[in-house]
């Protein structure tokens, strides 16, 4: 069902059973795949994309243009994937020129009311995203992150996968994957054991990343120091190797 009162460029390429509520604006350049809903008073512009079986609540602006100065008009791209909830006011830009062009949000995330999603983000999959979590611009959230309610991140950091922060946290640099992080700024407090059982990992797995937690933390080691003695053990337990390619990455520095 489209609504009569909803506006949809002829421009625009809808799949057949895509729904569209009341009053909800669609821009030329959108492309939005089969089993999507749009809800009411949705505005999607832009060079955007979006996949099948997604849930676009009220009031969201998605492919928007990015709130960066530099920003002239190029035709840049949100492209979001599939089985993504999105809840109320949320907001994705566009990506920029001056970095990949693209703003990214991969498939099966629930995000909830108020999400800012800024230009030239990258989102994995099978993330949560609690009420009013805002991404500034280029900041990649790994798969399975839990992002807690109001959490902030800054520009340009990186969380890694199956990471949760909590309430309010403010990431000024990058987290290594499966911590637990919280406060202002955001400091490691151990790791994400429970995320780690639902995903399945063995015990065993999860005594391993617990291991790496307290080498990196606990010990009094340099990064580098760290890095070398994690990477020393990834062939008997390879869930480290995203541990340790995360240290060898980190131009930002990582939380401490």
């Amino acid at each position: 069902m489209r609504h009569p009162t909803a506006i949809i460029h002829p421009g625009a390429r809808l799949a057949d059973d895509v729904q569209v509520g009341p009053y909800s604006i669609i821009g030329e350049h959108v492309e939005i795949g089969a089993g999507t809903v749009i809800g009411p008073h949705v505005v999607i512009h832009g060079h955007t994309t979006i996949g099948q079986h997604n849930q676009i609540f009220q009031f969201c602006s998605l492919g928007e243009v990015p709130q960066d100065k530099k920003y002239k008009g190029e035709p840049t791209r949100l492209v979001i994937g599939d089985h993504n909830v999105i809840r109320e006011s949320c907001t994705f830009n566009l990506g920029t020129v001056q970095d990949r062009g693209e703003t990214t949000v991969g498939s099966h995330n629930w995000i909830m009311a108020y999400v800012h999603i800024a230009h030239d983000c990258v989102v994995g999959n099978h993330t949560i995203f609690a009420n009013q979590s805002t991404l500034a611009g280029h900041v990649i959230i790994d798969d399975y992150v839990i992002l807690g309610g109001f959490t902030g991140v800054h520009q340009f950091c990186r969380v890694g996968e199956s990471v949760i922060t909590g309430i309010a946290a403010v990431v000024r640099q990058n987290v290594p994957p499966y911590l637990t992080v919280s406060g202002t700024p955001a400091a490691p407090h151990g790791i994400n054991s429970e995320g780690l059982k639902r995903r399945g990992f063995s015990p065993e797995a999860i005594l391993a990343v617990k291991r790496a937690y307290k080498t990196l933390y606990r010990q009094g080691l340099s990064l580098e120091q760290a890095r070398t003695a994690i990477s020393a053990e990834v062939a008997a337990h390879p869930e480290l190797a995203i541990f340790a390619a995360a240290l060898a990455e980190s131009e930002r520095g990582i939380v401490r």
